[in-house]
């Protein structure tokens, strides 16, 4: 499972999320899913931006979702100076663990997370 929390709906963020939903959709078979989730101070206003974002970048295979709330769940233990964090789990298992700091989510990081995606896919 890949799970993408965002604090910004970015082209960055899209390039990720437009990739993963690829890998997704290609590993069907292996079970590999996922989320993406809009952290937000204003879900009813950030509503249409992410149909937008999804409808924009022709995603799939990835539920984009909105949680109420700039730090996220208190479970997941976000760090509060991340624009993204990615969590890859296998067998409820963290198999990778990445936080991007606003800007920082570029292409070369990208590419790192994508390939990330073999953690849990063997």
């Amino acid at each position: 499972m890949v799970n993408v929390f965002a604090r910004q709906l970015t082209d960055d963020l899209a390039s990720l999320v437009k990739q993963l939903d690829a890998l997704v959709e290609k590993n069907a078979e292996k079970q590999l899913s996922g989320f993406i989730v809009l952290l937000s101070a204003d879900p009813a206003a950030d509503e249409s931006r992410v149909q937008q974002f999804a409808e924009k970048h022709g995603i799939k295979s990835l539920p984009l979702t909105i949680f109420t709330g700039t730090d996220g769940p208190p479970s997941y233990k976000l760090a509060k100076d991340a624009d993204v964090t990615v969590l890859m789990w296998k067998e409820q298992s963290v198999k990778a663990n990445r936080a991007f700091a606003q800007g920082a989510l570029n292409a070369a990081a990208v590419t790192n997370v994508v390939e990330d995606t073999a953690k849990i896919l063997n």
